[in-house]
């Protein structure tokens, strides 16, 4: 039976398109859409994690001063005041991304598209050449599921990082590494 499959233009985007349906991505919130310091406080004093937003950011004016802010939208605030609740108000429109899950980095992958290692490149995963098969399970993640936790993980760095940590890992290094140089990639997850 065949797993979760995803495509791109790149084995990176491939994965990473893959890792999107698996797993929840960080993400906005579409009900964070202030840009004016006084609606984001106003916002943010709406919610207890907007309260706790604000204090971790630094925001530390006395509750008559917010009252203040809060009465009137027109209130001349610093500069350095409207920065930190700006801060606060991105740190809370965000979603986190849940952790990779146990199926997505114990997982058998199986790559189909063009690779390369030494003079070996073929186009697998079609008659001629079975999918390159991947076992996750002995890769490590950490750097990878870093970036995916922070919303930092470009589809360039993911493809260098399942290179250098998952495949290196499982297979080798092969003859001069790895080359994934094709335009369209097909990745499964089993």
């Amino acid at each position: 039976m065949a797993g979760p499959t995803d495509r791109g233009g790149s084995l990176g985007a491939a994965l990473n398109n893959l890792l999107r349906t698996q797993v929840t991505p960080r993400h906005r919130l579409s009900t964070y859409t202030a840009r004016h310091w006084h609606a984001q406080l106003s916002q943010l004093t709406g919610t207890r994690r907007g309260y706790e937003a604000l204090a971790t950011a630094g925001l530390d004016v006395r509750p008559d001063t917010l009252i203040r802010w809060l009465s009137d939208a027109e209130c001349n605030v610093r500069r350095s005041y409207r920065d930190l609740i700006h801060t606060a108000y991105e740190n809370v429109a965000f979603a986190p991304a849940e952790p990779l899950t146990d199926t997505v980095k114990n997982g058998t992958y199986e790559i189909s598209g063009l690779v390369r290692t030494g003079a070996d490149e073929r186009e697998r995963g079609n008659r001629r050449a079975a999918p390159l098969r991947i076992d996750a399970s002995r890769g490590d993640w950490t750097d990878i599921e870093t970036r995916w936790l922070t919303g930092d993980l470009r589809d360039d760095d993911l493809e260098d990082l399942f290179i250098d940590e998952i495949i290196v890992s499982d297979i080798g290094a092969g003859t001069d590494g790895w080359e994934f140089s094709g335009s369209s990639y097909s990745v499964e997850l089993r």
